[in-house]
């Protein structure tokens, strides 16, 4: 269902983030993010030649990590084609400094101690959250492999995480009978 109608109203920015993700053939995996802001009226820019036109990239960035089916960040590769100021590509090296972290609980923290603030770029570290789920869903089938090869199963992390994920609700009883925590008296 689309939402409702809007009021009428001037299209000003547009945000376009993408992610993907890929199984590798050294069994690693790369998962990336590429944004890219617009606006629809051109306006002033002193570092990028006097002006930056309509429909052209104010950023235009990309990240890739290389990770392990345990999260653990290998590799990090990071590019600013199109920044409002020169001095923003200057940053994209240090993102080297997030190898050796392990996506999980903490790690948005991790990130900013590490490259945040004054020692970063915003729009590079808001492209790593939606690259942490990506990470998520692409390696999700083999997690599953790995899991299930474990005769001490433990309990999925993804439990409780949301509404239809509930430990009590009818889809962990069907998925994950085990970690079921609803009224099993209905059965």
């Amino acid at each position: 269902m689309p939402l409702s109608q809007p009021m009428e109203r001037e299209h000003l920015h547009t945000r376009q983030v993408t992610c993907e993700g890929f199984r590798r053939q050294d069994g690693l995996w790369d998962i990336e993010a590429h944004l890219t802001d617009t606006k629809t009226y051109g306006f002033a820019n002193q570092d990028r030649g006097g002006r930056i036109e309509a429909g052209e990239p104010l950023h235009e960035m990309s990240i890739r990590l290389t990770l392990d089916l345990d999260f653990l960040i290998h590799n990090i590769e990071a590019v600013s084609d199109h920044t409002p100021f020169q001095v923003c590509s200057e940053v994209t090296e240090g993102m080297k400094r997030l190898i050796g972290l392990r996506i999980g609980p903490g790690w948005m923290k991790a990130v900013r101690r590490r490259v945040g603030g004054a020692h970063g770029c915003t729009h590079l570290l808001e492209m790593l959250r939606p690259l942490s789920s990506t990470a998520y869903q692409t390696m999700h089938g083999a997690l599953e492999e790995r899991a299930n090869r474990n005769p001490d199963r433990s309990r999925p992390r993804i439990l409780d995480t949301c509404y239809a994920l509930a430990s009590d609700g009818p889809i962990v009883e069907r998925e994950w009978p085990e970690f079921y925590t609803g009224d099993k008296s209905q059965d």
